[in-house]
């Protein structure tokens, strides 16, 4: 009987077997995920004292996304997604083992960073389309997807949550060198979930059509189709804006708030909260309905959160603030990819989430590439301040646009039982 409550009472993603496995072994992993983000960019600074540089690693560990996603969707749209998974996930594991060497016998140098920052941004430009797109295959119901979107959601914003906060001790301790130490062994935990999965034999579709012929499909139909455009163009401001903010993290930490490894690791941890917060209550969603002005509203509240953190400079104000834009990314992100999943149809799948994440991931280098600059002329918390504005004036178009969204996903919305007929 108390089994049965406690099953009751999961979330419904959950109550599937392999996406339970991806749960427990990708939340491992996405701690020692976060661990490398910040002491990545911690170690740029402390190597060059550079805005400009930190935004160049930040460009080449993004820019595959935007180059090689779209040929990503192909392949995933092709070949069993499961078995990509495995070998992306294995060669992110050497990545992060190479950089502990590197930096364990303090051989490492700026150059070596941005080549392995590269290598790591060919991998993710296969993996994070693939893992979008596998959410779908693991869990049992067609019903539990927005659920297991969500939980994802949760997980990485859990990793942003620890990861740093452990980071930022281990950095202050022992040095950056141990963080990508523990990022490579948590591979280990996703690989051996993966392995352990029992899924359904997915079919290699055999395609005749030239793969340029394919990616062209894939971008006609999404952009051709209003909703999933309005979405992916707010993404791809959102990305572009909002998204450096990591990367600019370290002078904000240093410069402004006159901290060191630890107030680095207090704020990125801070953003988790907020992130984790946002993941808890879409996974308690029971329907995609209203998501539409939860995308419209998430970019606003990151933007808001963004400008007075610019001008911040007591810690407390900072934390506070830091939360706001946790909160509002992961609000933009998930909800962006639900609705997407829910309206998309199931062959050109791989392709349009593909899409996604060009405009998620794939406009972060050049957000990182644009913010590195302009901090190095006119300031980190004045590009703060330029990059929460655009984020506002987004989602203020995009409100314009939710009444004609609305009428075009409501025929897909009925067909698949989210609305009564």
């Amino acid at each position: 009987m108390r089994n049965a409550i406690r099953a009751r009472s999961l979330p419904s993603a959950l109550k599937s077997r392999n996406y339970r496995l991806f749960f427990g072994g990708q939340g491992i992993s996405l701690i020692g995920t976060w661990m490398t983000q910040l002491a990545t960019v911690w170690l740029v600074y402390q190597l060059t004292n550079s805005a400009f540089m930190l935004g160049i690693v930040g460009f080449t560990s993004q820019i595959p996304s935007f180059v090689l996603a779209p040929f990503g969707g192909v392949v995933i749209d092709r070949w069993n997604t499961h078995r990509i998974l495995v070998t992306t996930q294995t060669l992110a594991m050497i990545q992060s083992l190479a950089l502990a060497v590197l930096a364990l016998t303090h051989v490492i140098n700026i150059w070596q960073i941005i080549g392995l920052s590269l290598f790591q941004g060919l991998i993710n430009a296969i993996d994070a389309p693939a893992r979008q797109t596998f959410v779908k295959e693991m869990v049992d119901r067609k019903e539990d997807l927005s659920s297991a979107i969500a939980l994802n959601s949760s997980l990485v914003n859990g990793g942003r949550l620890i990861g740093p906060a452990i980071a930022g001790i281990v950095i202050a301790r022992v040095g950056s060198g141990y963080c990508f130490l523990i990022d490579g062994l948590s591979y280990i935990a996703v690989i051996a979930a993966l392995l352990a999965m029992r899924l359904r034999s997915k079919q290699e579709i055999v395609q005749t059509a030239n793969p340029w012929e394919r990616v062209k499909e894939g971008f006609s139909y999404a952009f051709g189709f209003s909703p999933i455009r309005s979405i992916l163009l707010l993404l791809a401001l959102f990305s572009l804006m909002a998204m450096p903010y990591i990367t600019l993290m370290p002078i904000f930490a240093t410069k402004v708030l006159h901290g060191g490894a630890h107030t680095l690791g207090f704020l990125m941890a801070a953003s988790g909260v907020g992130a984790l917060c946002g993941g808890i209550y879409l996974s308690t969603r029971k329907t995609v309905l209203g998501l539409g002005k939860v995308i419209a509203s998430a970019p606003a509240i990151c933007g808001v959160g963004m400008i007075i953190f610019a001008l911040s400079h007591f810690l407390w104000l900072s934390l506070l603030t830091s939360l706001l834009i946790g909160l509002g990314s992961i609000l933009a992100i998930a909800s962006s990819n639900t609705v997407i999943q829910t309206i998309v149809e199931d062959d050109k799948r791989g392709r349009v989430m593909s899409l996604f994440t060009m405009s998620f991931l794939g406009m972060v280098p050049f957000g990182n590439l644009f913010a590195g600059s302009l901090a190095s002329k006119i300031g980190a918390p004045s590009t703060f301040i330029i990059g929460g504005g655009f984020c506002i004036l987004g989602s203020l178009l995009f409100r314009t646009q939710l009444p004609q969204i609305r009428i075009l996903v409501k025929p897909i919305y009925t067909k698949a039982g989210i609305l009564p007929r």
